[in-house]
C-alpha cells in the first residue's frame, strides 16, 4: 500500500468519523490524522530498510557459511593426504633404522676383514718382486694409519684399501722403467729398473755395460750375459715411450 492509497483511505475515515462524532468536544483535527499516517509511513519503511539490511547480511553469513565449509571440506582432503605421507615416512623411518642396524653389523664384519686384507697386502709386498717397493711399502703404512683413525668412516677406509689392491693389480699389467738403487753381490748400485708386469724384472746400468735380472727363487739380483743387453735398452727406451712398442724377449727363470 502506498502513501496515497493510504491518505485517501485515511482521509475517507476522516470524514465519516466527523460525521459521527462532530458533537464531541476535544475531537482530533485532519492534520493530526495526517501527521498520524506519516509516522506510521515512516515506520513502515523504516522495518522494511531493517528487513532488508537483515536479509543482506543473512546473505553474507550463508555465503560466509558456505566458504567456511568449503574450506572444512579441504581440510580433511588435506588432513587425508598428510596422514597418508606421514605413515609413508615413518615406514620410511623404519627402513631406514633397519638398515642402520644393518650397516653396524656390516660394519662388524668389515672391520677384521680389512685387517685381514691390509696384512695380507704387506705380506704379499715382501715377497713380491721389488717393484717400486719403498713406495709400495710407505702406501702399506699409510693405509694402516687410516685403519687406526677414528674420524675416517668405515667406508673410506675400505675404499681405500680397495685401491691399494687395484694399484697392486696394475703393476702386473703394465711395463714401467724408473732409476733405482739395487744390491748387487752386496755392492749398491744405482741402475735402470724395468719391470715387465711381473713377468719379469730387469736392471741396466747408467752406462749399457752391465744388465741383470731379479731371481724370484734366490730372491737377489743376477748379472746376466751381454745376450740380453740389447734387449733390456731397448724395452727401457719402450717403457719411457722413447720407442715405439715391440716384442721384447726378457728373461724368464723356468722352475723346475
Amino acid at each position: 500500500m502506498n502513501y496515497c492509497s493510504m491518505k485517501r483511505r485515511v482521509t475517507t475515515a476522516l470524514a465519516a468519523g466527523l460525521a459521527v462524532g462532530a458533537s464531541y468536544a476535544g475531537a482530533t483535527t485532519l492534520a493530526d490524522i495526517y501527521d498520524a499516517a506519516e509516522r506510521i509511513n515512516t515506520q513502515a519503511r523504516a522495518s522494511q530498510a531493517k528487513v532488508e539490511e537483515l536479509n543482506k547480511e543473512t546473505r553474507g553469513l550463508y555465503s560466509e557459511y558456505k566458504t567456511v565449509l568449503k574450506e572444512i571440506d579441504d581440510l580433511k582432503v588435506y588432513n587425508r593426504q598428510m596422514s597418508r605421507r606421514i605413515s609413508g615416512q615413518e615406514r620410511e623411518i623404519a627402513e631406514i633404522n633397519n638398515s642402520m642396524g644393518n650397516i653396524a653389523g656390516l660394519q662388524r664384519d668389515v672391520v677384521p676383514l680389512m685387517e685381514r686384507m691390509l696384512i695380507g697386502l704387506e705380506q704379499f709386498i715382501e715377497k713380491d718382486m721389488p717393484i717400486y717397493v719403498d713406495e709400495r711399502l710407505e702406501r702399506a703404512d699409510n693405509l694402516r694409519d687410516i685403519l687406526d683413525r677414528p674420524d675416517v668412516a668405515v667406508s673410506e677406509q675400505f675404499a681405500q684399501v680397495l685401491l691399494a689392491y687395484q694399484i697392486e693389480n696394475e703393476l702386473g699389467r703394465t711395463m714401467n722403467a724408473y732409476t733405482g738403487t739395487i744390491d748387487v753381490d752386496g755392492v749398491q748400485r744405482v741402475v735402470e729398473i724395468l719391470h715387465v708386469g711381473r713377468v719379469a724384472l730387469v736392471y741396466q746400468t747408467s752406462d749399457g755395460e752391465e744388465t741383470g735380472y731379479w731371481n724370484k727363487q734366490e730372491r737377489r739380483w743376477e748379472v746376466l750375459d751381454d745376450s740380453f743387453k740389447a734387449a733390456v735398452r731397448t724395452g727401457i727406451r719402450m717403457a719411457k715411450q722413447q720407442a715405439g712398442m715391440n716384442l721384447l724377449p726378457v728373461p724368464v727363470l723356468v722352475e723346475g
